[in-house]
């Protein structure tokens, strides 16, 4: 069971969509919309559209669209009830208690008895490092100058060398074995049964941006393997989806986020008062990841370890984070390993130096290039800006290309101009751009053919939604069976329904799909770009569009029409009668766009 629809309306119009996004997006009034850098891609130029009149949003340059609701379950990876909660909660709504289907009900109570479980056994740990069975936990923790406050803080804990003592204080909280085991907290064997998966360890929990312990991670004591160790994923841990000291990273007012390699990188930061450090949780950094770091900041500082494995790690994380639209910058602490050494030995003040004085990304990129090349050779030398010039053809905007150019000029020795020539003959030769594969002939022509009856039946539900008073008279020549994509059969059905009813609303409409893929493929279909200038243009435009659309529809239903059905085939001859007349100008549309 969900929501009444009349309840998910009455909180969609409390929430204005351009309020919403303004939280998240800065956007400026150009004609009837508000314009802004879009949150999903990265971009130099404002594509992103919100629309107070359709009460919808849409980005031109990739295609991500919805209402109010889709915005958030696309920033803030939000399900749709997560996303109404929020809403409701904002528009000081209260929702009544919902009945959940039997499947949706027994998922809510998994992820809610994983979750107190994690709770459970991160009290416990924090338990134990206190206890006299901790004392070399708290020793480990200690001997790297950690306060009592910070390890409060970060609520660490120590599983001790027994390796079933977690096993038997949930039993004892009356869990069973099968919620145990899908804790991920707990190894299963014939021939040991189920036994704890941390033992001998420092243990790290890690918690969601909402607070919640979703996982731990475990530092083992002496030279077993491996040294750390994680847990596995669960209904409610995804790894790539989250990052470690986030919780409290994201209310720092520090103007960027710091990106490191461990969990004692980021408790020893946290120490020393840079409180917007965060970690990946034993793995490269991920697009997820880069994600989440761009809903709380636009740049991001690099902090890997200084030996190869880090450089390797940071070469593969800059792309990552450009591509979700953050600036980023590398921090060099050698001759340093990590943060922590570099903070013991140098102190905070040099710290926040080397923070200030951060090597700009795409400069670093190129530091490490110069290394696969000899550079007292001129050969070597030639190579080494002919591969440069094919990078800074990444750069669309010319101004920060040019830039880019004095920069390398000054930092390598070389004239600009004649870096810029090779960056010129390497565009005029197509050198990075992605070569466009024609198709064979004839090979896509049915597809190309049906593709332009979608174009069509997608720029008529624009029309529709953006001039409603040309619906009376459109309505008389095309229908909902008219839409022969399904997807637009369904949109087209709705919103003939609100026409019906005197109300037509495209957000309203969008709320009948929760599916955030779908809602975005639906928002495309109110946003089709329309250039005609003229109100003669337009008037001929929709003329052609409804022609082209009642081809296809008569097309379809000829092929679908079952032989004994006379009175299909009445209306088929009907309706191709009627497209004659219209194509002769016979029929004339009696419409205004205005």
């Amino acid at each position: 069971m969900r929501y009444s629809d009349d309840l998910i309306e009455e909180i969609r119009m409390k929430n204005d969509i351009v309020d919403v996004i303004s939280g998240y997006v800065k956007l400026q009034r150009k004609g009837s919309s508000y314009f802004g850098l879009c949150p999903f891609h990265n971009e130099k130029s404002p594509s992103f559209s919100v629309s107070p009149g359709k009460q919808m949003y849409y980005c031109f340059g990739c295609g991500a669209g919805g209402n109010v609701f889709t915005f958030l379950m696309e920033y803030e990876n939000f399900t749709f009830p997560e996303a109404l909660e929020m809403l409701a909660d904002r528009a000081g709504v209260e929702l009544p208690k919902l009945e959940y289907s039997k499947e949706a009900k027994e998922q809510a109570d998994l992820k809610s008895a994983l979750l107190q479980i994690n709770k459970e056994a991160a009290k416990f740990y924090y338990y134990q490092l206190r206890q006299k069975v901790g004392e070399q936990g708290m020793a480990y923790l200690k001997g790297r100058e950690l306060s009592d406050e910070t390890i409060n803080k970060f609520g660490l804990g120590y599983s001790d060398k027994f390796s079933n003592n977690l096993y038997r204080y949930l039993k004892g909280k009356g869990y069973s074995d099968d919620l145990l085991r899908q804790s991920g907290l707990f190894n299963v064997d014939e021939k040991r049964g189920m036994y704890d998966k941390f033992w001998n360890r420092v243990i790290y929990p890690i918690m969601d941006v909402n607070n919640r312990v979703i996982g731990f991670g475990g530092r083992v004591m002496g030279d077993a393997k491996p040294k750390y160790l994680n847990s596995p994923e669960t209904k409610i841990f995804d790894k790539s989806r989250n990052l470690y000291g986030l919780n409290m990273a994201r209310s720092s007012r520090k103007k960027n986020l710091i990106i490191c390699e461990g969990y004692m990188d980021v408790i020893s930061m946290h120490q020393a008062g840079f409180n917007n450090a965060v970690a990946s949780l034993g793995t490269a950094l991920t697009s997820q990841q880069a994600s989440l770091l761009k809903r709380y900041t636009d740049e991001v500082l690099i902090i890997y370890d200084s030996d190869e494995a880090g450089v390797k790690a940071a070469l593969r994380a800059i792309p990552m984070l450009k591509t979700a639209g953050l600036s980023t910058k590398v921090i060099n602490l050698r001759p340093y390993k990590d943060p922590d050494e570099f903070i013991k030995n140098m102190g905070k003040e040099a710290f926040q130096e080397r923070l200030d004085h951060g090597m700009n990304s795409f400069m670093y990129e190129l530091k490490a290039l110069e290394g696969q090349y000899d550079m007292e050779d001129p050969q070597g030398r030639t190579d080494f800006f002919k591969e440069t010039a094919k990078r800074l053809l990444r750069f669309e905007d010319e101004l920060e290309r040019s830039s880019y150019i004095k920069t390398i000029a000054r930092t390598y020795q070389v004239e600009p101009e004649e870096l810029r020539k090779m960056v010129n003959r390497l565009a005029m030769k197509g050198a990075g751009m992605t070569e466009t594969v024609k198709p064979k002939s004839g090979q896509n022509r049915n597809k190309e053919k049906q593709n332009g009856y979608e174009v069509s039946q997608k720029l008529m539900l624009t029309w529709l939604t953006s001039y409603p008073e040309i619906f009376g008279e459109v309505s008389r020549y095309i229908g909902p069976d008219d839409f022969t994509r399904p997807l637009y059969h369904q949109v087209a059905e709705l919103l003939y329904e609100q026409y019906r009813q005197g109300e037509p609303n495209p957000a309203r409409l969008l709320n009948q799909f929760t599916d955030s893929e779908e809602q975005t493929e639906v928002a495309a279909v109110f946003n089709a770009t329309i250039p005609l200038d003229s109100e003669q243009e337009r008037e001929q435009a929709l003329l052609d569009v409804i022609c082209r659309m009642k081809e296809d529809s008569i097309a379809h239903r000829t092929e679908h029409l079952v032989p004994t059905d006379m009175q299909g085939l009445m209306q088929l001859m009907q309706a191709k009668k009627e497209l004659e007349e219209l194509k002769a100008g016979k029929l004339h549309l009696h419409i205004s766009f205005r």
